[in-house]
């Protein structure tokens, strides 16, 4: 008879009861003690069949996901950062490595949201064009309240960005949909008050501590890959490197060990305070690519972000990271900086 993995043999009989044991067990979801009692045998008998069953190869345990979803990466960036839920896509094989944000993230990034918002919940979406791929990808919501977290890249392609990922959003789920009409960047601090006073900006904002589950996007600092960076002039932006700045999420910028740089920046942007940021129970970052990685890492390590979306080619830069120790998501205190 079949030895499996140990070279001692299983007599018919052990072998019928082993299999019959392991049916009940793992086909018809019986526990130790009915077994037990159907068998005539102790709980500790059926605990050691059952070990047996799994040496000797009578029972075989798969554990599968969908091809595109890299368990195994994703339950080690889940560990390495602290994070809540950390979901690994693989990366489009046609797609160059340094490739930003691939398509793909928001379809996952899509149904990830389908399980963690609940019917009552605030649903804040920021800025980037991984959310706006997202909201494009949902199909379903239960019924939420969707706010915009931030102002729009500009204001001239609203109507294709932010807003229309928050319509879409609140379609989706049926709730009301709290869109921002105007820029995220504005040219001094006084403006974006003015701003910020007006009726509907006003009225959005103050769902921003409603907000219960928000999805977000991170850029690094170079031009094409933050929103930010494009907006600012060229003196503008050599400040804020001078400053340390390797990552940028709704308007907020971060150096490489996760400490917010150069707040005044954000004075001048329509964008969620980061303390507010920190306050909501669930937030949901999307972003991949090998060359989005270093910045990934930098806003992990601020503690902003409770969970992540991404892909393998930057997951495998996350994972052999060296460097500052990450922040874990349930401990979301102010980092310090300038």
């Amino acid at each position: 008879m079949s030895t499996g993995r140990s070279g001692t043999r299983m007599g018919p009989a052990e072998l019928v009861q082993a299999a019959a044991m392991a049916r009940r067990f793992y086909l018809e979801g019986k526990s130790k003690i009915q077994i037990a009692e159907e068998f005539g045998v102790s709980r500790f008998k059926v605990a050691r069949v059952l070990e047996t069953a799994l040496e000797r190869d009578l029972v075989r345990i798969e554990i599968r996901v969908p091809a595109e979803l890299d368990a195994e990466r994703s339950d080690a960036l889940r560990a390495r950062y602290g994070l809540r839920h950390a979901v690994v896509v693989e990366s489009p094989a046609d797609a160059e490595a340094d490739t930003p944000d691939p398509e793909n993230l928001g379809e996952v990034a899509a149904d990830l949201l389908g399980e963690l918002v609940t019917e009552g919940d605030v649903l804040g979406l920021a800025w980037g064009r991984s959310t706006i791929h997202m909201a494009a990808a949902l199909h379903r919501l239960p019924p939420c309240t969707v706010v915009q977290l931030t102002g729009v890249y500009d204001a001239g392609t609203a109507e294709r960005g932010s807003v229309e990922a928050v319509r879409r959003a609140a379609a989706v789920s049926g709730g009301e949909a709290h869109p921002i009409y105007a820029p995220m960047l504005l040219p001094d601090t006084a403006t974006a008050d003015a701003l910020r006073g007006q009726t509907g900006i006003a009225r959005a904002f103050e769902y921003f501590d409603k907000v219960t589950v928000a999805a977000v996007s991170i850029g690094s600092w170079e031009a094409g890959i933050s929103t930010v960076y494009d907006m600012l002039t060229e003196q503008e932006r050599a400040h804020y490197a001078s400053l340390g700045a390797a990552a940028e999420m709704s308007a907020h910028l971060f150096d490489a060990e996760g400490r917010r740089i150069g707040r005044d920046l954000g004075e001048r942007c329509i964008t969620v305070e980061a303390d507010r940021l920190r306050r909501i129970p669930e937030v949901v970052a999307i972003a991949g690519g090998r060359r989005k990685a270093p910045a990934i890492g930098a806003v992990l390590r601020s503690g902003l972000v409770t969970s992540l979306v991404t892909d393998t080619a930057a997951a495998d830069h996350l994972l052999l990271e060296t460097g500052p120790g990450p922040r874990p998501a349930l401990d979301r205190a102010d980092p310090d900086g300038p």
